[in-house]
């Protein structure tokens, strides 16, 4: 799985981020784990095309001492779809961006 990792969080750093996207992205679906969702303007052609899979998402995973981004792209309509992929360099730009400007945001540095 391709992902974007930041770790060698200190317990403050995750109590923060936690905080954060719980508030931001609804509390965790699954123990730490975020749904981010992709803006209309950010799909590939495909993903764009294939309404039924709408919305698309990226999975953002808080556990101890790491935040992780997969960059899978993938709905919660179905498990396999021609439209479920590794993100676009447009969509990974995007996701490591989010990511960087959070940890920002929450003066975290690691």
């Amino acid at each position: 799985m391709k992902q974007y990792v930041v770790d060698q969080l200190r317990f403050n750093d995750y109590e923060k981020l936690r905080g954060c996207l719980d508030q931001r992205f609804g509390p965790a679906s699954i123990e730490g784990v975020y749904w981010v969702a992709l803006e209309p303007g950010r799909l590939s052609a495909t993903q764009a095309a294939h309404r039924g899979c709408q919305p698309f998402f990226a999975a953002l995973e808080l556990c101890g001492e790491r935040l992780s981004v997969e960059l899978l792209i993938r709905t919660r309509q179905r498990i396999r779809c021609d439209c479920i992929a590794y993100a676009n360099e447009e969509q990974r730009n995007w996701l490591i961006r989010l990511v960087d400007d959070l940890m920002q945001q929450l003066g975290i540095s690691v």
